[in-house]
């Protein structure tokens, strides 16, 4: 790995710690951001000259909180400003950095932050957004994509968001257990994106982001001990802890995705399954299903299956039906239609979907699927259109390779059902 690649993961990976220990010092968003840049800046010609830091986090919150300080120094005149080379040199400070930023933990202020950026005086899609934003150093387009709006929708309502916590019109003291519990579902939603932005990418050469996973498990475990009687958040850690089982065996030695029924499940992380399992039992003994334990189940589902062959798609199948009357979504519609094209077959999956078009019209998953129940159909002529468009819809490299790779299975596998069919 070269040198700025390196720096690029350490600075993506250290990015919420940082920005949360900096938003928890000086109050104020443009200047933690504007402070973190800085840093980031001073990584890019410092680090490659002397060498990585023990603790990249630690070393970008000192520097950070050093040109913060600096700036506003300069600004009210209040002394002069130190040399460069006290502001750069901080080879020995990041040893006892932690204990010095308010005899704080700072890892752990990350789910802080979004608890604060969780405000209910902000819309939910703005207080999620600018969590996403701002703790997780998620792009625009990116968070875009996990709300299925335009760009610009969501520009605006980030702007918003900011402008009302830049006069001064959400507070960003800590909130007590009340303020907690009712934030609870925001911040649990928050994680579940961020899981699935690192899980399937949608920008980049990168179809999976792990150290995103990594981030939002460890965020779900922390906030499963702060909750440890919430059967959904129960059910939230368990549904990340089963998808990311999974991760060894999603992409092939090309970085090409892997499809489901195409696994190796002996590359599962059974430890993760076990745990995500037994999650699934202790949620389900409270009788108060909800969202995410129901996803979970389905995940377990797939995870009890030694081989392909072996899922049980009728239950999944009504599992997605009570999914689809706890959270209505056409997202779970499509995906119920996969499983019910597996119970039922493709005809009735496609009468399912035919509502879809209109909400799901960039949503290439949508035309993916579609395609692939004309396909087993026999309607050859429509399926290329779908998976065209689902091509030109494709957000990363992966994922248009996969569709071209699941074209050009399909088409094998209908030619040769026609031949025995002769």
């Amino acid at each position: 790995m070269t040198d700025l690649a390196w720096i690029d993961a350490a600075i993506t990976a250290a990015r919420p710690q940082a920005l949360a220990a900096l938003l928890r010092y000086f109050r104020n968003l443009d200047v933690a951001e504007e402070a973190f840049q800085e840093a980031c800046l001073r990584a890019l010609s410092n680090w490659p000259a002397n060498g990585p830091p023990r603790d990249p986090a630690s070393w970008l919150i000192f520097v950070a909180r050093n040109c913060a300080l600096d700036e506003a120094r300069r600004s009210k005149r209040h002394e002069a400003l130190p040399d460069e080379s006290v502001l750069s040199d901080t080879s020995d400070a990041e040893t006892s950095l932690v204990d010095r930023l308010d005899n704080a933990h700072y890892r752990d202020d990350i789910l802080r932050l979004l608890f604060i950026c969780c405000h209910p005086d902000l819309p939910a899609t703005q207080q999620i957004a600018l969590a996403l934003r701002i703790v997780s150093g998620l792009s625009v387009a990116e968070i875009a994509r996990a709300f299925l709006v335009s760009e610009s929708a969501m520009e605006q309502r980030i702007t918003r968001a900011k402008r009302r916590i830049g006069a001064g019109e959400v507070s960003f003291e800590t909130p007590g257990a009340p303020e907690r519990h009712e934030r609870l579902e925001t911040v649990a939603a928050m994680i579940y994106l961020l899981f699935n932005e690192g899980y399937s990418a949608s920008a980049g050469e990168v179809h999976v982001r792990v150290p995103l996973c990594e981030e939002a498990i460890r965020l779900a475990r922390l906030l499963l001990r702060l909750f440890p009687g919430e059967p959904e958040i129960m059910g939230l850690t368990a549904l990340l802890l089963l998808q990311h089982s999974r991760v060894a065996a999603r992409l092939d030695g090309n970085g090409n995705i892997v499809l489901l029924d195409d696994q190796d499940r002996r590359l599962w992380n059974r430890e993760l399954i076990a745990e995500g399992h037994a999650l699934i039992d202790k949620a389900l003994r409270h009788w108060r299903p909800g969202p995410y334990q129901i996803q979970a189940a389905i995940a377990g589902v797939h995870s009890h299956a030694a081989r392909a062959e072996d899922t049980d798609w009728a239950e999944i199948d009504q599992l997605y039906g009570v999914l689809e009357k706890l959270q209505p979504s056409p997202v779970v519609t499509l995906n119920r239609a996969v499983a019910l094209s597996k119970v039922r077959g493709p005809a009735a999956a496609l009468e399912l979907i035919a509502p879809l078009e209109t909400q799901l019209a960039n949503y290439f998953h949508f035309f993916g699927v579609r395609g692939a129940f004309l396909v087993q159909l026999g309607r050859i002529d429509e399926a290329q259109v779908d998976f065209d468009r689902a091509i030109s819809l494709a957000h990363t490299a992966a994922e248009a390779a996969h569709i071209r790779m699941h074209i050009d299975r399909l088409m094998k596998d209908s030619a040769s059902a026609q031949r025995a069919s002769a």
